[in-house]
Parts: structure tokens; C-alpha cells; sequence
């Protein structure tokens, strides 16, 4: 028994429809590979991110920069790893003057390209990188302001 014309098209686009509509799911939610790529990057930006907040209290404590990261081992910091999440290898650190400092990593996304569902914070945009070596130039801030000497802003009801 033949089908008749209109339902062959209406099966062929159908099937068209479920083919396309699983290809974009797909590509929405990147490959496995894709996902742990992108996880090690967001984990050397949380690494960044701490060895800045480590930099800044070794100098805030000590009145200089550490010459190696390895500098603040051993002392109570905000450091949760100082080595790259995927090779195991020490993230490149160097004094630049007496505030200033770069810290090094190799990504393996450019973040431009991520699809972010909300615009990124300022911290994020600290981080914004390409693919390949980045370096970001960082300056030691004063963490708690508290303790050196700026009073508290007096809370209104």
C-alpha cells in the first residue's frame, strides 16, 4: 500500500525537525570534551583569583611582594592551588615593581566566546581571556582596610 504524498513530506519534515532540533541541543550544551575544557578554565580563573587574594595579603603583611609563589606556602592565605588544573604545572608568577605583579596561565577557551546568560561581573572582566598564554597584570591592594586606619562608615537607619 502506497502512502500518499502529503504524508511522505509531512514524516520526511518531521524528521527533519527532531534531527535539527537534537544537533542544536547538542551543540548548545558542547561535547563532554568541550565541558571539561571549559571546567579547567573556570578553574585556573578560581586559582587566579585566590593567588591574587594570597599576593595581596602577603603584601599587606609583610610590605612586599613574594618573590615566588611558593613564597606563601605554609602561611594562612586565600591560595587554593598555584599549579594548573589540567597539567599539574606551577602557574607563571613575576614581580614587576614594588606593587605590581603578573601571574601567567594557559587557557583553552577564549572567554568572549563563552554564552554567558547573564552579563559578566567585574571580577569576570578582571579575568576576560583568549585561548593560548595570558598574562595579567595585577597590583597588591590593601585587603582590609580596617587596619589601616580608615573608620568605618556609620550605618542609617
Amino acid at each position: 500500500m502506497n502512502s500518499p504524498a502529503p504524508l511522505k513530506i509531512f514524516l520526511a519534515l518531521a524528521i527533519l525537525v527532531v534531527v535539527s532540533s537534537v544537533s542544536y541541543g547538542i551543540y548548545l550544551i558542547r561535547s563532554p570534551g568541550g565541558q571539561r575544557t571549559l571546567k579547567f578554565d573556570e578553574r585556573r580563573v578560581s586559582h587566579l583569583t585566590s593567588i591574587s587574594f594570597g599576593v595581596d595579603a602577603y603584601w599587606e603583611q609583610n610590605g612586599r611582594l613574594p618573590e615566588q609563589l611558593t613564597d606563601m606556602q605554609g602561611r594562612r592565605s586565600f591560595i587554593r592551588s598555584a599549579n594548573d588544573p589540567e597539567t599539574g604545572e606551577p602557574y607563571e608568577y613575576r614581580v614587576l615593581s614594588e606593587k605590581g605583579y603578573e601571574i601567567c596561565a594557559v587557557f583553552n577557551t577564549d572567554s568572549a566566546t563563552l554564552d554567558r546568560e547573564f552579563p559578566s561581573s567585574f571580577s569576570e572582566r578582571v579575568w576576560e581571556h583568549s585561548a593560548g598564554r595570558v598574562c595579567f597584570g595585577l597590583e597588591a591592594e590593601v585587603i582590609n582596610e580596617y587596619k589601616r586606619g580608615v573608620p568605618p562608615a556609620p550605618v542609617r537607619p
